[in-house]
């Protein structure tokens, strides 16, 4: 009765896994006949999880949604990266959350294994978060968003344009996207039948509408967020060759900050965009590495002035105190 125990624990895991598990696929995974699992999914369904089946050569299972929440069985890695996931929840940007996170901390820790507890505790009492005013997002709305994007099923919503003005969007979301504290969703805006970005917090009354769509060449979701929120909505686009190699460049620039291209073993051009040239200056010289602007030549003349200025002030300074 023990080993059963342990075998439905293990099926149940395994489940919850993946969204869909071929019947073969299955069996192998949890290490039994096909006719054993077909006996532990009727015992799982008799004991409330609800297991659906899909008949025919290309069938399998799949864990739906029950009355009551399965119990989740986590290793240790997953239970400690869910115990700061929760203690770091509450400063974030997703609105509605933190209470509700301090509760399922407190479960989750009231069963944790004291050498995970330990673990979780450290990192969480070493780690500072710095808090500021941040565009927020419910909870609600990035959890629908995310079975839209999971389901592939259209979604219309109102969005509010960064100059105030509300439009009706129907869209095929692809992915969800978070950079800093802003998070993004990647759709396929069917207006103009192209794909964009959308910042979540000016996402207004999100439904689902039930029509389901085949993805139509996708592009990576994060790469196609860092390019637009790094160049696309500004004043001025910069292209800087910084002679360092990639790796090195990106320990100092955020990917909402810029976008990096390798230029050979030991440079890197560096592409991004701000309404403002001072900006850019104080993110590139900040580095504290070499560079070449490429463009564009406000900015090459903003460096030149803002370097001649530095040079009066050093100039004036050692005067004074000679």
């Amino acid at each position: 009765m023990l080993e059963t125990s342990a075998r439905l624990l293990r099926l149940l895991s395994v489940l919850q896994s993946r969204p869909e598990w071929p019947g073969a696929e299955l069996a192998a995974r949890v290490e039994v006949t096909p006719r054993t699992l077909r006996r532990d999914i009727a015992k799982l369904r008799s004991l409330g999880y609800p297991v659906h089946a899909t008949p025919g050569v290309a069938g399998g299972y799949n864990l739906g949604a029950g009355a009551a929440l399965p119990p989740l069985l986590l290793d240790d890695e997953e239970a400690v990266a869910v115990a700061l996931s929760l203690r770091s929840a509450a400063p974030h940007s997703v609105t509605g959350v933190g209470e509700a996170s301090v509760r399922a901390l407190a479960k989750l820790e009231q069963v944790l294994p004291v050498r995970l507890r330990e673990r979780a505790a450290a990192i969480s009492q070493a780690t500072v978060a710095l808090a500021g005013p941040v565009p927020t997002v419910s909870a609600e709305t990035l959890t629908l968003i995310a079975r839209a994007c999971r389901g592939r099923e259209v979604i219309e919503f109102g969005y509010r344009s960064h100059g105030g003005a509300l439009s009706a969007r129907r869209a095929e979301p692809h992915r969800l996207v978070q950079a800093g504290y802003r998070w993004y969703l990647v759709a396929r805006d069917l207006g103009p039948a192209e794909w964009r970005t959308f910042r979540a917090d000016r996402i207004h009354d999100p439904r689902l509408t039930g029509a389901r769509f085949v993805p139509r060449d996708p592009p990576d979701a994060a790469a196609f967020v860092a390019r637009a929120v790094t160049t696309a909505p500004y004043r001025y686009q910069a292209k800087i060759l910084v002679h360092a190699p990639a790796a090195a460049v990106a320990e100092q620039i955020p990917p909402s900050a810029g976008v990096l291209e390798e230029a050979g073993p030991a440079s890197c051009i560096l592409t991004s965009g701000s309404n403002s040239l001072d900006a850019i200056a104080f993110h590139v010289v900040m580095m504290g590495l070499r560079f070449t602007v490429l463009e564009p030549p406000e900015l090459i003349e903003h460096l030149r002035s803002l370097a001649d200025r530095l040079s009066e002030a050093v100039e004036s300074g050692a005067k004074v105190t000679r």
